[in-house]
């Protein structure tokens, strides 16, 4: 079953990767198509170039008689560098184990590239992978459980964020730990909403008033939008969740919704209609949305929170954060990625000295989620100095920690990449080609269920 599960996942991501090149939300430091809102990562100057899959592993033995620990991830650009400078110091930091990062590219290419690799017999010790896509290899039984390796530790799942381990447990087995991790959320110039006297929108209708308000229209050409947000699965599945939908139903046979999805896209298009919404290119959509946002052409954005940082840099007004709007609730999904140690590495105990390492030193993973600003992804961070020192000095980053309180399993299935690519021709033909929203959706839960089906 192994090679059969693995194998279709890989077509179907070589599929939507060919179909995504370039497109995606802004700030994550990883391409991805999963729903995860993520830039487009070029490969850092600093990190290691990406070895064929065939590639024979690195001998056990590294220099100085140093256990050799192979880490795969996808954090390029200046997060390749935070990632960089994190394994940097655990080498520093102990003499017997030597980890090797080496930067795969996207997520989406992650996947494919560890496919082979498993197949080859020549994967990594330790991998980061895009939480959607954990379930499959759980399912084909490549990633360790690394229970037993928190016992020795002596820590335990309840060690970490409670919000970010919904894609962890798989077959009663611990295969994968939060690491750099994100969610949606609402960014805000409050300074444009002060100038009309608007308050920060908490629903949907306020949300459609707020944006409407912003609106500048100059004869046909809109000057200024309210809202606009990156081309990705994301944010409509947020929306579906914020109207008491789900996105899959409890069977795992079909979607988990009646009407919910047509409401938010209705919703969206009526904004689009108004100058609510610019609803920006797919070609490097987050980028576009972070430019419109910054230059005061939008005065509102669903972006990921892994965008704080740059936002913070750039905004030359009061910038601040919200929770997603609620239709009927609160809701948000997860993003982001997790590692994993690999059921066929060589060396696992060095693996694990490595990762565990990394999620308790604070010079491990806390420093990378204060230098990244990703979310604080065990409790012991969140309750450190320098988090709420962080927290003091950009409020917004607590407010995304804050909200996850909301935070949903929004695409647990074995079939979500193949899934995620007809939800994206969905978006793509209401969204950009005014196709009918009912007749659209219709076509995408028949499609699904064949998939899921297989």
């Amino acid at each position: 079953m192994m090679k059969k599960k693995l194998s279709t996942v890989l077509m179907a991501t070589a599929m939507l990767s060919g179909v995504l090149a370039g497109c995606g939300g802004g700030g994550g430091g990883a391409q991805s198509s999963s729903g995860t809102g993520s830039t487009p990562a070029p490969a850092p100057a600093a990190s290691t170039p990406a070895p064929a899959a065939s590639t024979t592993p690195a001998p056990a033995a590294g220099s100085g008689g140093k256990v050799t620990v192979n880490f795969w991830h996808s954090l390029g650009g200046k997060n390749g560098e935070y990632i960089d400078a994190m394994i940097k110091r655990f080498n520093e930091s102990q003499s017997k184990v030597q980890v090797v990062g080496t930067f795969q590219g996207s997520y989406d290419e992650m996947v494919t590239k560890l496919q082979q690799a498993v197949a080859a017999k020549s994967g990594p010790d330790v991998a980061m992978l895009e939480r959607a896509y954990i379930q499959m290899f759980a399912d084909s039984d490549v990633l360790e459980d690394m229970t037993p390796f928190l016992k020795k530790s002596n820590m335990s799942a309840d060690d970490f964020t409670q919000g970010l381990m919904g894609h962890s447990v798989f077959n009663k087995k611990l295969v994968s730990l939060p690491f750099n991790r994100s969610t949606p959320i609402l960014h805000i110039n409050k300074t444009m909403l002060d100038e009309k006297g608007l308050a920060i929108p908490k629903t949907w209708d306020d949300l459609k008033k707020v944006a409407n308000a912003l609106v500048v229209k100059e004869g046909n050409e809109y000057k200024r939008y309210g809202l606009t947000m990156p081309y990705d699965t994301w944010y409509p599945i947020a929306m579906i969740y914020e109207a008491k939908g789900k996105f899959f139903n409890d069977a795992g046979t079909s979607v988990g919704y009646t009407t919910e999805a047509a409401k938010t896209f209705q919703f969206l298009k009526d904004m689009q209609n108004t100058g609510a919404l610019y609803y920006p290119p797919a070609q490097d959509s987050g980028n576009i949305a972070n430019t419109m946002f910054t230059s005061g052409k939008v005065g509102m954005m669903f972006q990921s929170t892994g965008t704080i940082g740059s936002l913070v840099d750039n905004a030359k007004f009061d910038y601040v954060t919200a929770f997603m709007p609620m239709d009927q609730v609160y809701a948000t999904p997860t993003g982001g990625a997790n590692v994993s140690l690999m059921s066929g590495s060589k060396n696992k105990d060095a693996a694990w000295e490595f990762m565990s390492w990394a999620m308790t030193d604070p010079k491990g993973g806390l420093q990378f989620v204060l230098d990244s600003g990703y979310l604080p992804f065990t409790k012991k961070m969140v309750e450190s100095q320098q988090i709420k020192d962080q927290w003091a000095k950009q409020p917004a980053r607590k407010v995304a920690y804050d909200q996850l309180q909301y935070a949903t399993d929004s695409n647990k299935h074995v079939a979500w990449t193949q899934v995620n690519q007809e939800f994206l021709k969905a978006i793509q033909a209401i969204m950009y080609d005014n196709k009918d929203v009912n007749a659209t959706l219709d076509t995408f839960k028949k499609e699904t269920e064949r998939i899921m089906k297989q």
